[in-house]
């Protein structure tokens, strides 16, 4: 309890719920459509809320609710919803440098709670791995701010589902919001082409059956990023000018200019 009340009462705890906050209308806007469209979808309310306590991926839970809803094989609704969220296994090797020091209890907790928004916030605010006391607080204030702008919206949609007539459109509103959210994940040219080949694929392959559209979107948007990536590191890094007024270069005892000498990098 001392531990908890300390990581609360820490500024870094509020600089995180701060950084938050304005992702949190989104993500509840979000957390409410996949709620609604739980129970709309023929799920029992509490297996939905079973689902949105413990699986708490909101992607994941989009992705397979039609799935589960036109009877797919379990096959594929695993394959769907393990594809969706193969992100996360790039979110935790980059967060081990940070967290790794926990113990296993805390380390399990930070992966429960961890989401694609608060990922975008830490790696913005503590961009080199190298482990600060400030860490800690900083990731729960913004995962206990993302957790509940995700969970009371979702439970509301799941108790109120059936008091909300479709008419309200509630569908294109969580569209809305999940390209908010999107939006604010696209950050550097290689996210911004990963999510263009994704689209771009989805759309090409809407035909077939079994939303496996998704899958190959998916898998497109993978190997465009690993792609990028893969060029980006064979690319040479340009060596930055000297300035116009930077010091003069260095002369010879008789008196000529000594060239400088440029070091090429790989």
């Amino acid at each position: 309890m001392t531990a908890l009340r300390a990581t609360v009462r820490s500024p870094f705890f509020r600089q995180g719920v701060s950084d938050m906050v304005g992702t949190g209308v989104g993500v509840g806007a979000w957390g409410l459509v996949t709620g609604v469209a739980m129970v709309k979808s023929g799920m029992s309310v509490p297996l939905a809320l079973a689902m949105s306590l413990l699986v708490y991926a909101g992607s994941a839970q989009l992705a397979v609710i039609p799935l589960l809803a036109t009877g797919a094989p379990l096959w594929v609704v695993w394959l769907t919803a393990s594809c969706v969220n193969l992100r996360f296994v790039i979110f935790s090797s980059m967060w081990r440098t940070y967290f790794q020091h926990l113990p296993l209890r805390q380390r399990l907790a930070v992966g429960y709670f961890s989401g694609d928004v608060i990922f975008v916030a830490f790696m913005k605010r503590y961009p080199h791995p190298v482990p600060e006391p400030s860490q800690v607080p900083y990731f729960w204030g913004a995962a206990s701010l993302n957790w509940l702008s995700w969970q009371l919206p979702s439970i509301a949609g799941i108790l109120l589902a059936n008091v909300v007539p479709l008419s309200w459109g509630l569908g294109f509103a969580g569209v809305l919001a999940l390209l908010g959210v999107l939006l604010s994940l696209l950050f550097d040219r290689a996210t911004w082409l990963a999510t263009g080949v994704a689209a771009t694929a989805a759309i090409a392959a809407f035909a077939l059956p079994l939303k496996l559209n998704i899958l190959v979107a998916i898998a497109a948007a993978v190997a465009a990023g690993l792609l990028i990536e893969a060029v980006d590191r064979r690319r040479p890094h340009a060596v930055p000018p000297v300035p116009l007024d930077g010091p003069e270069p260095p002369t010879a005892p008789d008196g000529e200019t000594v060239a400088l000498g440029r070091e090429e990098r790989p």
